[in-house]
C-alpha cells in the first residue's frame, strides 16, 4: 500500500517503502506532488446502523496538520462503550463513521510539529485528544483539553471513533489511523512484549485505575464494583492489587467466575432478584462499602421504562432522536441506583460507566441524607500512565496478558460486536488484529 500525501504547512512525504519514508528533494517532482494527493485504501470498521457494523475499504488518512502522526495499527480493541454506538447513541452517528479507540501501532508518517514522535516508534493512542498545553491540560483534565474541546456540541475533548457529540474524528479499528495532536496524544512503549502487555493504556488500565482512584477507598477498605465488564473487571484488580476488599456484582457467570478466580468476592446479581443492597450490607456488618464503583453505565438492567424510552428514541429520525436525546434522553439508572443504596453513609460513588442522559431523576433526598461524596468522568489517560506503567512486567500483577478473552481478524468485528452486545461466547474482552 503506496501513499502520497501533504499537508497545509506545505510539507512533503514520499512513498512508503518498508515501513519508511522517502523523502522526495526535486524540487520539480516536488511541486509536481504538492498539487497531486493519492492515497491507497484500507480496511476500517464502520457503523452502518443500530447493532449493524461492517469492514470496508476506505480511504487511507493523510497527514492534515502539523501536528498529525499517521500510525500502521497493530492491534485495537472494542470498547464497551463502544456498544452505546451500536445500541443507543445511533442519533449522533453518520453512516461509514470508523469506530474505536483502543489502538496501538508503529508510527509511519509525522508532520513536522509532533515534537519527538518519529517514524518507527511503537506507541498506544489514548482515547481521547489533547494537546498537553492548555490551560485544562496543565491541570491534568486532558479530557476537556481546550484545543480540542467540541465546542458546537458543548462538550469536553474529542474522542478518536465515538459520535459527532465528540468530533466524529475517525476511529482505530482500522489498518491506519490519523492521529491528530501527536506532540501529545501518544503513550511510547517498548519493544519486545506483545501488544497485550500494553494496549490497554489506551483506555481501560487507565479509566479502571481513574474509577479507582475516584472512589477514595481508605486503606484497608471497600469497594463494590457493579459490572464486570472490561472496565469493571480491571477496577476490581486494581483496587484488590491495592489492598481493598472488593465485591464485584454481575449477573454473567463467565464474568464472575474471571473475578472468583483473581480471589475476588463476587455477588450473582440474578440470584438476589436484582437487589443487592441487602446482601451487600449483610456482608459489611449492616453498614454497607466504603465506595461503590459503577462500571456499567447508560444501559443497565433493571431500568424497563428508561430502556423503553432508549428504544423508543432509536426509532425516530435522527433529526429528531439528536436533540430529543440532547434536552430530554434518560439512561437506566438501575446500577446507579443500585450505588446509592449499597454505598455506606458518608461513602463515595465512583462513575466510570458512559451516561449521556440529560433528564435523569435523582433520589437527592437519599444522597444528601447519606452524605454521598460522587466522582466521575472520562479517564484522563496519561495523568495515570505514570502509575500503570511499573505493573507492567513480567510479573503482570494486573493479569493484562490474559486479560482478553477473544482476539480475532479485523474481518471478524461484525461477528465480535455481536457476541460481545449479547454475552455470549464468554465475551469480556475482545482484540481485533488488522
Amino acid at each position: 500500500m503506496t501513499r502520497w500525501s501533504t499537508f497545509a504547512a506545505g510539507t512533503l512525504f514520499g512513498p512508503r517503502v518498508s515501513g519508511h519514508l522517502l523523502s522526495n528533494r526535486n524540487t520539480e517532482e516536488s511541486e509536481l506532488m504538492r498539487a497531486v494527493t493519492w492515497q491507497g485504501n484500507m480496511r476500517a470498521v464502520t457503523w452502518q446502523g443500530k447493532r449493524k457494523v461492517s469492514v470496508d475499504t476506505v480511504p487511507d488518512p493523510v497527514i492534515q496538520e502539523p501536528t498529525d502522526a499517521i500510525i500502521k495499527v497493530t492491534t485495537t480493541n472494542i470498547c464497551g462503550s463502544d456498544l452505546h454506538l451500536y445500541e443507543v447513541l445511533g442519533a449522533f452517528m453518520d453512516e461509514g463513521d470508523i469506530l474505536g479507540h483502543e489502538p496501538m501501532g508503529i508510527v509511519e508518517e509525522v508532520g513536522s510539529s509532533t515534537g519527538d514522535l518519529k517514524v518507527g516508534d511503537r506507541v498506544v493512542v489514548p482515547f481521547q485528544i489533547s494537546c498537553g498545553h492548555c490551560y485544562m491540560c496543565d491541570a491534568a483534565l486532558y479530557t476537556q483539553c481546550e484545543t480540542t474541546q467540541v465546542r458546537d456540541q458543548g462538550m469536553g475533548a474529542a474522542l478518536f471513533g465515538y459520535s459527532k457529540l465528540y468530533g466524529q474524528v475517525p476511529g482505530g479499528q482500522a489498518e491506519y489511523l490519523r492521529i491528530p495532536q501527536a506532540q501529545f496524544t501518544h503513550i511510547k512503549v517498548p519493544e519486545g512484549p506483545s501488544d497485550s502487555r500494553f494496549v490497554y493504556l489506551s483506555d481501560v488500565l487507565p479509566t479502571a485505575w481513574q474509577a479507582v482512584e475516584y472512589a477514595s477507598i481508605p486503606e484497608g477498605g471497600s469497594v463494590t464494583v457493579l459490572g464486570l465488564g472490561p472496565i469493571g473487571d480491571m477496577a476490581a484488580r486494581i483496587a484488590q492489587h491495592r489492598g481493598a476488599r472488593v465485591i464485584a456484582v454481575d449477573r454473567v457467570p463467565e464474568r464472575l467466575a474471571r473475578a472468583s478466580a483473581r480471589g475476588i468476592e463476587t455477588v450473582d446479581l440474578d440470584e438476589h432478584g436484582g437487589e443487592v443492597g441487602d446482601v451487600i450490607r449483610d456482608l459489611t456488618d449492616g453498614r454497607g462499602t466504603d465506595a461503590v464503583i459503577d462500571a456499567v453505565g447508560m444501559e443497565a438492567h433493571g431500568s424497563p421504562v428508561a430502556k423503553a424510552a432508549q428504544q423508543f428514541a432509536g426509532l425516530l429520525p435522527d433529526a429528531i432522536a439528536a436533540p430529543l436525546m440532547q434536552k430530554a434522553g434518560v439512561d437506566r439508572m438501575g446500577a446507579f441506583y443500585s450505588a446509592i443504596d449499597i454505598v455506606r453513609r458518608g461513602g463515595t460513588i465512583s462513575l466510570s460507566g458512559v451516561y449521556g442522559g440529560m433528564a435523569d431523576p435523582l433520589p437527592m433526598l437519599t444522597m444528601f441524607d447519606k452524605q454521598i461524596q460522587l466522582r466521575m468522568g472520562q479517564a484522563n489517560v496519561k495523568k495515570w500512565v505514570p502509575d500503570i506503567l511499573p505493573l507492567l512486567t513480567d510479573a503482570d500483577p494486573l493479569g493484562v496478558d490474559s486479560f482478553a478473552t477473544h482476539t480475532l481478524p479485523l474481518s471478524e468485528a461484525p461477528h465480535a460486536y455481536e457476541i460481545f452486545q449479547k454475552k455470549q461466547d464468554g465475551a469480556v474482552k475482545i482484540l481485533l488484529k488488522p
